[in-house]
């Protein structure tokens, strides 16, 4: 997901695809530890893809602050 798909997410899509994005890791670093991983590179991109969630969540709750 690039942050322009991101960010056009409600905050419930957000924290759905957060869960997800979360369940995803971790299928992908129980299939690294028994070598059925195909593209070890995946987890990399996941891990992004959490961060870029949580800073658009970050982002929205700062913004109801203010």
């Amino acid at each position: 997901m690039t942050m322009k798909e991101i960010r056009k997410l409600s905050p419930t899509e957000l924290q759905n695809s957060l869960k997800d994005a979360k369940s995803e890791l971790m299928n992908l670093r129980f299939q690294h530890a028994v070598n059925q991983l195909d593209n070890p590179l995946k987890i990399a991109e996941v891990k992004k893809t959490i961060a870029r969630i949580m800073t658009v969540l970050r982002e929205n709750e700062l913004k109801a602050r203010a």
